[in-house]
């Protein structure tokens, strides 16, 4: 009974109480060592968009850059994984289910009315192909053709206006 009281005692033992490993910061930094109780502000937020990270899974040979070619046959790829029946289009529902799968979530963009240029409510492989084009073009920023992973984030400054976070005093609207 004793050691059943003992083992209870420990597992309530709140998880801060215990010691935390600390990683110094770098030399010549102004933050705070990694772990410690002092809260940092980040300078910057960094944005990935859920197309981005489709386009990272690409990158076929491993290099951190996703070629025409490479994004060319990774959309293809992701395209014939979810049209089984090699009818060479998606149904609405379908389409939901190619960006669920590839982008995480059934509501990311480019939506299935975007991509559907003829109205036929089919998104075909060739109507992906065109929008996608628009996409690598997007994000080859610097126009050599190869897509880097620097040029698939966003980096943001951090921006902190006071309680409503520039909605307003109370966060909802102009005043």
């Amino acid at each position: 009974m004793r050691s059943l009281f003992a083992l209870a005692l420990v597992a309530a033992t709140p998880a801060f109480a215990q010691e935390r490993t600390r990683i110094p910061a770098p030399e010549g930094s102004s933050a705070g060592p990694i772990g410690s109780s002092t809260p940092q502000q980040p300078a910057f937020t960094v944005i990935v968009e859920p197309v981005a990270m489709m386009i990272a899974a690409f990158d076929a040979d491993g290099d951190g850059k996703v070629t025409r070619a490479e994004f060319d046959a990774g959309l293809k790829r992701s395209f014939d994984a979810v049209d089984t029946r090699h009818q060479g289009w998606l149904g609405y529902i379908a389409y939901s289910d190619w960006q669920e799968r590839w982008m995480g979530d059934r509501n990311t963009v480019p939506s299935p009315f975007e991509v559907d240029r003829d109205g036929d409510n089919k998104v075909s492989f060739a109507e992906l192909a065109e929008r996608f084009d628009l996409l690598f073009k997007r994000f080859d920023a610097d126009r050599n053709g190869v897509i880097e992973r620097k040029e698939l984030v966003t980096i943001r400054p951090q921006v902190m206006m006071g309680p409503g976070m520039g909605r307003g005093k109370k966060g909802r609207g102009p005043n």
